[in-house]
């Protein structure tokens, strides 16, 4: 197997997809607006990934928040809040805030689920600070690192019941960013004791089946290497201060952030300490180019997949899609 999730070219699979995934074997693939049209188009989708493998249980993801970050989007599909507003309704009372949050991301999981995705890039672990660039903004769940933990918890739980998988994102964090990712490397000049608050979500979470790296630069711990490239970053701040345990995703290595072609990019990463590479664009040289650089798959990294996949496998589901909502809404009503 590949450690490599891949991105796809359009509604369906084209040949070229068809025979190059069937060799390359990746560990799995994440869905963009490109990629969606309806229920029965994204299914199709799936299920044509899935009969390449012949393994029902595929890792399928997409990122699927909910305000702003939404690739599967109405009229077809439902348009869920940004977590600033579980943030508001925190203020006011924290127990219904987290329910909200939870019967709002069980909800979102069944959108999911329905189409045959079995993974969401949610939810985002980066605190809020006033003045950074707003790409983390209204999607942080608050300022304060218990409260971001609780809220967090509450979506990873909420996704579960429908049968999704959660990720936790983007380690350690990219709310003190002043620059996005996507377009520069962002570079944090905060000292030690900033960035133990900002660490403390995703410590709190580090049993959390599945993580993404930030393409954030901490002069702190690495003047040279954002986190996602960086050994010491991954070796002793994610996997040993933090103490995440999970399968290590890197964030979309076709970002602005990193300079170097992408294959080279998925070595240094998987060198780094990341157990997958992502790619999210679907550029065949890139992924050819990936599935060339990157040893197979480790098989500790391997049993992380398997864990992350079945930790979700015997979620009950508490409610129908409208119910869930008709909940969400009441609470989030009570911060008006």
């Amino acid at each position: 197997m590949t450690p490599a999730i891949f991105g796809l070219s359009g509604l369906t699979l084209s040949a070229d997809e068809r025979a190059f995934f069937r060799d390359a074997d990746p560990a799995g693939y994440i869905l963009f607006g490109r990629n969606v049209q309806d229920r029965a188009q994204v299914r199709a989708l799936t299920d044509a990934l899935r009969a390449i493998h012949g393994r029902e249980r595929l890792y399928i993801t997409i990122d699927q928040e909910g305000g702003r970050v939404a690739r599967m989007k109405p009229p077809v599909w439902t348009a869920y809040p940004p977590g600033g507003a579980f943030d508001r309704l925190y203020d006011l009372a924290p127990a219904s805030a987290i329910e909200a949050a939870r019967d709002n991301a069980e909800a979102l999981g069944h959108d999911l689920a329905e189409v045959g995705i079995t993974a969401d890039c949610h939810p985002p672990l980066d605190l809020r600070h006033p003045g950074a660039h707003d790409i983390v903004g209204d999607r942080a769940f608050g300022a304060d690192p218990m409260q971001v933990a609780a809220l967090g918890r509450a979506v990873l739980q909420g996704l579960a019941r429908a049968g999704i998988v959660g990720c936790i994102k983007h380690i350690p964090g990219h709310g003190r960013a002043m620059a996005d990712s996507h377009k520069e490397l962002p570079t944090v000049e905060a000292g030690e004791e900033e960035l133990e608050r900002d660490i403390a979500p995703f410590r709190t979470l580090c049993d959390t089946p599945f993580g993404m790296t930030a393409h954030v630069r901490y002069t702190a711990w690495d003047a040279e290497n954002p986190a996602t490239l960086s050994p010491y970053v991954i070796r002793e701040i994610i996997r040993g201060r933090i103490g995440f345990t999970g399968l290590l995703m890197t964030d979309d290595l076709d970002m602005q952030a990193l300079s170097g072609s992408v294959p080279e990019l998925a070595e240094r990463a998987v060198a780094a300490g990341c157990d997958i590479a992502l790619n999210c664009w679907a550029k065949m040289d890139d992924m050819i180019g990936i599935a060339e650089r990157l040893p197979a798959m480790s098989a500790e990294a391997a049993a992380k997949l398997d864990r992350a996949l079945a930790s979700v496998a015997e979620a009950g589901a508490t409610g129908t899609h409208a119910e869930l909502l008709a909940k969400r809404d009441a609470l989030l009503a009570l911060a008006g």
